[in-house]
């Protein structure tokens, strides 16, 4: 096996319209599940060159990873990378692991703590071979503390942080969040600091450890209601679909369905009152001002409900819309994404794949001028460029027939 020629990680120069923002960068994905993944899959598509790095198949698993691969969910997560199997538990996978490494620019995993350092992969072992990289770490608890060996998934997250206290209905109990949204976030959030990491590297030369858990996404997400607890010293209840501190705003029923509302200052409250034909709840001591407002909130919401019970959803909507105020319906997903808005907004975005055809993904949630943000590869086969990769590093084809009968790769 002949050494390979020295090359930058970074892209030759290329035209705005040629290149996409992160382009010179090449990231090394050593995640599972979720929280991992949407951290890099943001760094995917905006131009990283993403290898994602996965055990070799056993005899045991192949189908089930078969089926779990060909799902929406895999298939939304894992878009505009390529993909290569390592056995990082062998001599040869961890070594085929740090020559990527040397020629990398961020390593992602999500790994419980201390399993990268059981590897030989860990923040130390890669900075060895890379300074400069940045290494960006997801877990459940944090990298230190008395809870960091303990494993954890969302819902724990959301139980943990306090978010499920504060979601569903008055005394109903604890409510999950319909998504994973410690997961997703934490994937936001490390996606936010490893491009910090890459902004001071230029600046300092030095390569970062970017740490973030699902425990501190959480408590973020909280945002204020977090703070009426560490500043005032209340603890939030359940409130159901009414805003905590905002009145009126919440979900009310029509007609046929439900919609949206919020009219919280004096002035859009008093204009509200007379759109529903309620011009006497305007001029209700009760209702004079915010204060009053949210200690009366029960008998408001109840006179708002009957109000609007006597037109259809779309007719409010339109007309609490023309008058300038903040409502909209209560859709489902199917209805989401047919309203024109968001079909105006192109989120929703196709990608060929090449057994499984045309596929509908969800794109990056913002715009940057100058850029498109399609989905431009589909989710690679497991180890499907194993030839390649190896091939860049060096590896003849012998050396790679012998590393797949070891099962290396």
């Amino acid at each position: 096996m002949h050494k390979p020629v020295e090359t930058s990680s970074h892209a030759a120069p290329q035209t705005q319209s040629s290149r996409l923002p992160l382009s010179r960068f090449k990231v090394i994905d050593l995640t599972l599940a979720r929280a991992g993944p949407s951290c890099v899959r943001t760094l995917a598509d905006w131009g990283a060159e993403v290898i994602r790095v996965e055990p070799p198949p056993s005899d045991d698993d192949a189908e089930e990873l078969i089926g779990r691969r060909d799902g929406s969910d895999f298939q939304n997560l894992h878009r505009n990378k390529r993909a290569i199997t390592l056995n990082l538990k062998t001599d040869e996978g961890r070594e085929i692991l740090m020559r990527l490494a040397e020629q990398a620019d961020v390593i992602v995993e999500n790994m419980r703590p201390g399993v990268t350092r059981r590897l030989g992969v860990d923040f130390e072992s890669v900075k060895k071979r890379n300074p400069r990289i940045v290494y960006g770490s997801i877990s459940g608890f944090g990298q230190y503390g008395p809870y960091t060996a303990r494993p954890s998934i969302d819902q724990i997250a959301q139980g943990m942080s306090g978010i499920m206290s504060v979601t569903g209905l008055p005394g109903q109990g604890p409510v999950r969040v319909g998504v994973a949204v410690t997961d997703i976030m934490a994937g936001a959030f490390l996606a936010q600091g490893v491009l910090i990491a890459l902004l001071d590297r230029e600046v300092s030369g030095e390569g970062r450890w970017v740490q973030t858990s699902l425990i501190e996404a959480g408590l973020t997400l909280l945002d204020f209601q977090a703070t009426r607890w560490t500043m005032d010293k209340k603890i939030p209840p359940q409130e159901g679909n009414n805003h905590p501190t905002n009145t009126p705003m919440g979900t009310f029923p029509t007609a046929d369905g439900f919609l949206n509302i919020a009219a919280t200052s004096n002035k859009n409250f008093a204009k509200f009152c007379a759109l529903i034909g309620r011009d006497n709840m305007a001029t209700d001591p009760r209702f004079a001002s915010t204060a009053q407002r949210r200690q009366h909130k029960a008998a408001m919401n109840e006179m708002i409900a009957d109000a609007l019970r006597a037109r259809t959803t779309r007719e409010w909507f339109e007309l609490i819309v023309a008058a300038g105020l903040p409502c909209g319906p209560v859709y489902n997903i199917k209805e989401a994404f047919a309203d024109p808005q968001v079909e105006a907004l192109r989120i929703k975005r196709s990608v060929t794949h090449p057994r499984l055809g045309e596929l509908d993904l969800v794109a990056q949630p913002c715009e940057i001028t100058g850029f498109d943000r399609e989905i431009r590869t589909a989710t690679p086969e497991l180890g499907e460029h194993n030839d390649e990769i190896l091939g860049s590093l060096g590896y003849g084809p012998d050396d790679i027939a012998k590393l797949k009968a070891a099962r290396v790769i």
